[in-house]
């Protein structure tokens, strides 16, 4: 029985091994996603009950990343957030979503759930949506560096190099900020710079 328990150990040592650390990081992305794009494109054949919210950027995701690749899916001796805090993110967050971006990305942060959840609000407080976008009236579209501008304008201390936009099917899909451990602005790893190639991309107004 002792050789036995020893063998299945030995086995799956490899396995465990492939696992990302969680702490084993150099900084943030915060995730703005254009909840309009995800709805037209996705979210409303799902019915789903965000789309029905009528907002602009929405918390996607805060996700650990390091100069070269990113952590997914980390071994963590953390607690997983219970049904009631993934719910308490509604505000930010689709609970849904909440509990995914836990899975994938908040493991690796090395925090408690809790922690970790309070770090995505303090990321999005962090961040200063442009004034025009935060009430779009009309559909638009415009150069993703347009976008960019906007933000960079709006956030003394974020620079160009610190925030890529996203797209998709020809619309705006996200913006991606890069911000420290301690959720200061900084430069993007250079793998996470490119931007959307399009030269005008369409934001649906909410």
């Amino acid at each position: 029985m002792r050789l036995l328990a020893f063998t299945l150990a030995l086995a799956a040592a490899p396995a465990l091994a492939d696992h990302d650390r969680a702490g084993d990081f150099t900084h943030y992305i915060l995730a703005l996603s254009w909840e309009p794009t995800w709805c037209a494109l996705e979210g409303e054949a799902r019915g789903a009950e965000e789309c029905s919210w009528g907002r602009g950027f929405v918390l996607h995701g805060l996700w650990p990343q390091r100069e070269q690749g990113w952590p997914a899916f980390c071994l963590t001796t953390e607690r997983d957030p219970s049904r009631r805090e993934t719910a308490g993110m509604a505000d930010l967050i689709a609970p849904g979503l909440a509990w995914h971006q836990w899975k994938k990305h908040g493991r690796c942060a090395g925090l408690p759930a809790t922690d970790y959840f309070a770090l995505m609000r303090r990321a999005v407080e962090r961040v200063v949506v442009p004034e025009p976008l935060r009430h779009l009236p009309v559909d638009i579209s415009l150069p993703p560096r347009v976008l960019e501008e906007a933000f960079t304008e709006a956030n003394p201390g974020l620079a160009p190099e610190g925030i890529t936009v996203a797209c998709e099917a020809g619309h705006v899909q996200e913006v991606r900020i890069c911000l420290t451990k301690d959720l200061d602005f900084r430069p993007c790893a250079l793998e996470a710079r490119p931007d959307c190639p399009l030269p005008l991309a369409k934001m649906d107004r909410p």
